[in-house]
């Protein structure tokens, strides 16, 4: 069988962070003081996580005003009083008035919030290993920074970001994997770790064998003309340093390794252990790690010893550079902290009372500290100024630690209280900007805090101090920090006469985060309630620790209906229109004044329909109820609606006619002096201007007068009356992008530019708003105009093949004139095109563009900077931007007989556009975005913290949509889909942040096992939780409690893993039941089994199998139970108004105790299949009280997995790889079908099947997919009793848990079958069936992607997907597809598509064809 592997979500969490000035926006200088106010890029972040890279924007902005200040200004804005002028400000028109008074000395205290915004993801084919910040020969220039990446096969790689493809590009890669250090060491068992020396000078990476390859660059032209290179390059040969031979004979075992401030050249601090020991040897080997400063002369190859520091303590774990002024490395153990410098001297800081008892250095505890107990395994540490560093405990406590010095002597480390508890750390790093720290996590959300010290006042009772400084929290708005702050501990003041003393505290407050949901421990489908319609989500138990719980999957944009509105129809479209009404007085009528602090809302809607022909269009408005009533009816078809003169009136676009709806009450015919013209398919409606575009595909624009009408407007410089046009429209720029990019003397009027004074322009800034059109001709060139003048601005032909970066071709104006005979549609005809804001926070300007053969790609318009060469016919205006392509997608069209005229033909007709929107969710969050309608219906937002994404509506079809507030609801959507016309809102809570939408249930607590139990439609999950440790002997007697005594109150007990059943209810997540096991037993499996009882009709009944292992200590063998509960329906309690209506508990009705741990469990219909050691037991329920066993079966070491169908089980062993197994009830017996041969360690096992073919999927610990077949005819089998091994993949992920999706062809006998996979890492995989004959086609694709692309950081994805084995001659990569790699096929170009399919003998069109039928064709 062939297989498609591919990641639904990719990894999830930060190992590695990088912060860097990468692009030119984080040196940009603002245009003027209110653009600085505004937001300002304080620098940039790259994080990693496995295979994923992500470009973040650290900006600093104003803070929003809060939801309860907005609402008081509302209520205010109804009745303004006081609206006088007072002194320093003066009126405007209008209402508000501008404070323009002389500017004082007084500093303004501006409130702002530091947030992080997307640039750029990679899914890279390689695993990232180390990330750094370096400056090379180039920085001097442009004052950017290079990105350093490490990963996992010994390679290095150096990236610089390219203004002009808005995106990486690789300056140089460096690999050792030809080392011999690396050659005969086993790679997956060895962390390489990247570090860089403080002024870039060069860059370590660690080997295997205690070796480190130098990386110098250089950093200034003068070195590089001292090794007199032809070639300008940033760096020099690199080199392998092996620290036995070159710096010392006893180096062996290295720990961590660090460069050290404050040198001419380049000094490294190691950390090793010459004589590895354990706690069991400690009498024999005690204070085993030493620490070696020596400096690297990299030219001369000279490596002399400046300081060596031995008799550390054995559970040394990293090291922590000192700065400049205090030299040395802070040294972190387990128990202990410790300062260690070039003299040696050595300064401790017990943490708990282990540190005294596992080693001999001095240990001296403070008074206040004699209670402290802590445990610095997985902690990390970072200085937040010279003499203070943090250091973030594994639970993500936080305690700021002082060092304290005299001069450059340190006498003593002062550890004061926590701060705050924070993510669990996998990695902390100081920001560019000083005073801001990003603690990354690789089990949930990473966290940006600001860190400050200010002073306050104290008591006289308070003044008696120690050293640490204090530490308190804050939250970001109330910080209020000054530049000239003191940073001493105890300060005397004088106020009113009356001294005070002041002390330092450091304060820490939340910035922002960046969303996660860690790794997933087990995934299981449920079904979930998006309002009335029940729809499949994936639930997986994810993060670790207080930072636990689960996360919701769904495929489709989440969104419940409101109800429907059958009275109003619009099959052929919906659109909802605030208009201002006017209000008579006296005889007289005059416009209502609108609230400038409240959003208006829409007041009615109107819809049309095809169908009785000719059409008929609707106006209705509100009604009393949720309701509306309709209030005019109007024969024909409406193709477009829209509001007109500020919203006073409506423009109304039908086939024929342009009609005015009030206040001039216009109808324009469209004809010509010889009679009807075409009838109209599309328009563009934009205040002052309209455009219509007809069958024949001419156009028509319009534009208002002053006396409530409109008029034709001279189209003479877009060439000749009768120019074709495939699609075009008018778009607004509110970013100020547009007009900052256009290059010309005069400003296009339609830009807000009232004439003020030049003191008011000051004080308002630029204008930023102005109206554009886009146009697309049949030859595929894309023109931009101005408006009102209409100058060509903009044209380029590179939208039609869909180019990375579209630029300015600066062409002149292009010549469309009818052809005879008629110019046919071609499949790369552009059909429809949008430019519209796109995202969350700062919405930016996007282009949208579909072509007729189902390719969507968007675009996002940034500055283009200086041209090289001046264009050789230059316009009178130019637009200076550039489209960089952020996402590309191809769809499945299916396109009917465009011939047939007939009334059933138009009813069936499906029409795709783009139909911007701007909806306010109930946490207040605002999306900016479009709908994408037509037999593919989607949603395209864009987040913060995620980019662009297209998420599926979850309807066949969608023939209208139009976001509607006519309920007072900025949330609404009106939509006519296969299933009518109906209301419809987003589901709350959701983040759209990553492929699929996703929500987080925070539980405090981490679950080992989760499945969902479909008769009752509930979550049972097992949580595992810490226990005191205690030993027992055979008999269950406590032997451990008698040494309890003698531990001391800062000597911590030891702990053990336990568990807890749960019921929970997926509607409201509430836990219902719980069942606790003893505090030394934990769940190792969980399933839902199907058993014989006497207790139903049909004799079966699903209960919940659960299996434990009981952990004794060291000195007894581990034992294990299985558990049979039930789920039975109770009195519900309707204390709290949230509780469910139904209520259930947990029944224990068996509890079976084994000799060994039950780590697995499955179920054959009416027997428990349940693993026990080495053996495998097949049981049977009898009287719904005891478990009878029935078989048995010798198997491997440590059972992992059971999977069965039917009478068939597969067993995935630690050791022994897999075995297929056959159940017989007469008599009763487990027959061994087949096995694999070879000693793999298999963590995950099932069954794969297409049509009829039948295979065997296998997962390991280091992410290697095996498929296996059984084939008894095949001579290589040894007649059935060995499997196959047809194929190898290296996923690079630890898959612990799968989900099985059975989708049943036409008229196939078996259901072919699709397993979604949740690794540790965090991501989601799926592994899905291919055909044979497209298998061969998207083998030679990938093959093409992996020759003819560029791939980010000049990685080989063959390499990477390749698995080493012994045993066969030729790497089994064939047979599973990589869905990365084949995935960015969509990505390119079509020219780049026709010409790679070209060299493999197929056609685009089939390529694409086979890769929707693959991604989309079925759930998930």
């Amino acid at each position: 069988m062939h297989a498609l592997h591919q990641e639904l979500v990719p990894p999830s969490g930060v190992e590695f962070l990088a912060s860097l000035k990468l692009t030119h926006s984080t040196i940009a200088v603002p245009v003027s003081a209110r653009h600085e106010l505004a937001a300002r890029v304080l620098c940039n972040v790259v994080v990693a996580r496995s295979n994923i890279l992500r470009i973040f924007e650290v900006r600093e902005e104003l803070a929003q005003v809060s939801g309860q200040y907005e609402e008081e200004r509302e209520r205010k804005g109804k009745t303004r009083k006081d609206t006088e002028s007072v002194e320093g400000e003066t009126s405007m028109e209008g209402d508000g008035f501008v404070n323009i008074a002389k500017s004082t000395n007084e500093k303004a205290s501006v409130p702002t919030v530091t947030k992080f915004y997307f640039l750029r993801e990679h899914r890279l084919h390689g695993i990232v290993t180390g990330m750094a910040c370096v400056k090379v020969v180039s920085s001097l220039e442009d004052k950017l920074d290079r990105l350093l990446v490490s990963f996992r096969d010994a390679k290095l790689a150096l990236l610089e970001w390219s203004d002009e493809t808005h995106d990486l590009i690789t300056v140089s890669i460096h690999t050792y994997e030809r080392a011999p250090q690396v050659m005969n060491a086993d790679i997956a068992l060895f962390r390489a770790q990247l570090r860089v020396e403080p002024h870039s000078k060069c860059a370590a990476l660690s080997l295997p064998k205690d070796s480190i390859a130098i990386l110098p660059f250089y950093q200034s032209h003068a070195d590089m003309d001292v090794e007199d290179h032809t070639r300008v390059i940033p760096y020099s040969p690199s080199f392998i340093l092996d620290l036995p031979v070159s710096v010392d004979k006893n180096i062996k075992h290295v720990a961590d390794f660090v460069f050290l401030p404050g040198f001419h050249n380049p000094t490294m601090a190691v950390l090793f252990q010459a004589q590895e020991t354990w706690t069991g040897r400690l009498k024999e080997f005690k204070d085993t790690f030493r620490v070696i400063m020596f400096t690297l002369d990299i030219y001369s190859q000279n490596f002399p010893i400046i300081a060596s520091i031995d008799g550390l303590p054995h559970d040394c774990i990293y090291l922590l550079p000192c700065s400049s002024e205090l030299g040395g490395v802070i040294i972190i153990a387990s128990n202990a902290i410790m300062y260690v410098d070039q003299a040696g001297r050595r300064v401790t800081l017990p943490v708990n009372g282990w540190a005294s008892r596992m080693s001999d250095l001095p240990f001296t505890v403070a008074p206040d500290q004699e209670n402290c107990d802590l445990v610095l395994e997985g902690s990390r540490s970072v200085f937040v100024d010279d003499k203070t560093f943090l250091l973030i405990l594994k639970d993500g406590t936080v305690y700021p630690v002082d060092v304290v010095a005299e001069g450059r002597n340190v006498s003593k480390l002062v550890m004061g209280p926590p701060l705050a508890q924070t993510a669990i750390p996998s990695v902390v790093q100081k920001l560019t900007e000083d005073d801001l720290l990003l603690v990354g996590s690789a089990v949930g959300p990473s966290v940006l805090v600001r860190s400050a010290k200010v002073e306050e006042e104290i008591d006289e009772e308070d003044t008696v101090m120690g050293d640490a400084t204090t530490a308190v929290v804050k939250p970001a708005q109330m910080m209020d920090l000054d530049d000239d702050e003191e940073t001493q501990t105890t300060n005397g003041t004088v106020t009113n006469g009356v001294p005070k003393q002041t002390r330092t505290v450091l304060q820490l407050s939340l910035c922002d985060s960046l969303p996660a949901h860690g790794p997933v421990s087990d995934l299981v489908f449920s079904l979930a309630r998006n309002g009335e319609r029940s729809v499949a989500e994936l639930v997986a138990a994810t993060g670790a620790g207080h930072m636990g719980g689960f996360t919701l999957f769904q495929r489709d944009l989440p969104s419940k209906k409101k109800g429907k509105l059958h009275a109003i129809g619009g099959l052929r479209g919906m659109w909802s229109l605030p208009i201002r009404q006017p209000v008579k007085s006296g005889g007289a009528s005059f416009e209502r004044s609108s609230n400038p602090y409240q959003p208006e809302h829409d007041t009615l809607i109107i819809s049309t329909d095809a169908i009785p022909s000719p059409g008929v269009s609707r106006i209705a408005v509100r009604s009393v109820k949720s309701d509306v009533n309709i209030i005019t009816r109007i024969p024909g078809t409406t193709v477009g609606a829209g509001t007109f003169f500020q919203r006073t009136a409506i423009l109304h676009v039908m086939t024929g006619s342009i009609r005015v709806l009030e206040p001039g009450k216009q109808c324009i015919k469209d004809v010509d002096a010889t009679g009807p013209r075409p009838k109209i398919r599309a328009c563009s409606i934009a205040d002052p201007f309209v455009l219509i575009v007809r069958e024949d595909d001419t156009i028509g624009l319009f534009i208002e007068t002053d006396r409530g009408k409109i008029r034709r407007k001279d189209m003479s410089p877009m060439g000749d009356k009768t120019s074709k046009y495939l699609a075009g429209g008018f778009f607004t720029d509110h970013t100020g992008l547009m007009l900052n990019a256009l290059e010309t003397n005069a400003v296009p009027s339609s830009a807000i530019s009232e004439k003020v004074t030049t003191t008011l322009q000051n004080v308002m800034g630029p204008p930023t708003r102005s109206q554009w059109l886009v146009l697309v001709r049949p030859q595929g060139v894309v023109e931009i105009w101005s408006l009102p003048k209409l100058q060509l601005v903009f044209s380029t032909e590179a939208f039609a093949t869909l180019q990375t970066v579209v630029t300015d071709s600066h062409s002149p104006v292009s010549v469309s004139t009818p052809q005879d005979p008629p110019r046919k549609p071609q499949d790369l005809d552009i059909e429809q095109i949008l430019v519209a804001p796109l995202g969350e926070t700062s919405p930016e300007m996007h282009l949208f563009v579909f072509l007729r053969c189902g390719q969507m790609a968007i675009y996002q318009l940034l500055p283009a900077g200086s041209a090289l060469e001046p264009p050789a016919t230059p316009r009178p205006a130019t637009l200076n931007i550039k489209f960089v392509k952020v996402l590309s997608k191809a769809f499945e069209i299916q396109r009917p007989d465009e011939t047939e005229k007939s009334i059933i033909a138009e009813q069936k007709r499906i029409s795709r556009s783009f139909i911007p929107f701007n909806t306010t969710r109930t946490s207040g969050a605002t999306y900016t975005g479009v709908f994408f309608t037509g037999d593919n219906p989607s949603w395209i937002i864009s987040s913060d913290k995620g980019g662009v994404q297209l998420y599926p509506s979850g309807h066949g079809v969608v023939h209208a949509f139009t976001p509607c507030s006519l309920w007072d609801s900025k949330g609404d959507f009106l939509l006519y889909s296969e299933e009518g016309q109906s209301l419809l809102e987003w589901m709350p809570n959701f983040q759209f942040d990553g492929p699929l939408p996703s929500r987080f249930i925070p539980r405090g607590r981490h679950y080992s096992n989760i499945l969902f139990e479909p008769s009752t439609t509930l979550i049972v999950a097992a949580s595992t939780l810490e226990a005191t440790f205690a030993s027992f002997d055979e008999d269950g007697n406590r032997l451990w409690s008698l040494m309890v005594s003698f531990l001391s109150p800062n000597v911590s007990y030891p702990m053990a893993e336990c568990s807890t059943l749960e019921l929970i209810s997926p509607d409201v997540w509430v836990t219902m039941d719980g069942f606790e096991f003893a505090s030394n037993e934990f769940v190792t499996a969980v399933e839902c089994v199907t058993l014989e009882t006497s207790s139903t009709e049909t004799g079966i009944k699903t209960f919940i199998a659960v299996g434990t292992s009981i952990n004794r200590g060291e000195d007894l063998a581990t034992k294990g139970c299985t558990y049979i509960f039930d789920i039975v329906e109770v009195v519900p309690d309707h204390s709290s108004a949230a509780a469910p209506k139904r209520w259930y508990k947990l029944k224990l009705l068996c509890r079976d105790d084994a000799k060994g741990p039950v780590t697995a469990l499955s179920g054959f219909e009416g027997y428990l299949v349940s693993s026990m050691g080495q053996k495998i037991f097949v049981r049977a329920f009898d009287a719904d009280e005891r478990l009878v066993g029935v078989a048995f079966l010798d198997v491997g070491v440590y059972v992992t997995s059971l999977r069965s169908v039917k009478n068939l089980l597969l067993i995935g062993d630690a050791v022994k790889s897999v075995s297929f197994v056959a159940f017989q009830e007469d008599p009763y017996k487990l027959v061994v079908l087949g096995k694999d041969l070879n000693r793999v360690c298999v963590t995950n096992v099932d069954f794969f099947f297409q049509e009829e073919e039948f295979s065997i999927v296998t997962s390991d610990e280091e992410g290697v997919v095996r498929i296996y077949d059984y084939n008894p005819t095949d001579p290589e089998s040894r007649d059935g009793t060995a499997l196959l091994l047809r194929t190898e993949y290296t996923s690079h992920a630890e898959y612990r848990t799968s989900a099985m999706i059975a989708t049943r062809q036409q008229d196939a006998l078996i259901p072919q079958t699709k397993l979604v996979y949740g690794a540790t890492n965090g991501s989601i995989a799926c592994l899905i069936p291919v055909d044979e004959a497209v298998s061969k086609r998207l083998e030679l694709l990938q093959g093409q992607l992996t020759r003819n692309i560029q791939h980010t950081a000049a990685l080989n994805p063959k390499v990477f997907r390749i698995v080493r084995n012994d045993f066969v001659s030729r790497p089994l990569s064939k047979g599973t597809l990589d869905g990365n790699l084949i995935s960015q096929f969509a990505c390119l170009s079509t020219t780049r598509q026709i010409e790679m399919t070209r060299q493999i003998g197929t056609e685009r069109s089939v390529v694409l064809s086979d890769w929707i039928s693959l991604t989309q064709g079925s759930a998930w």
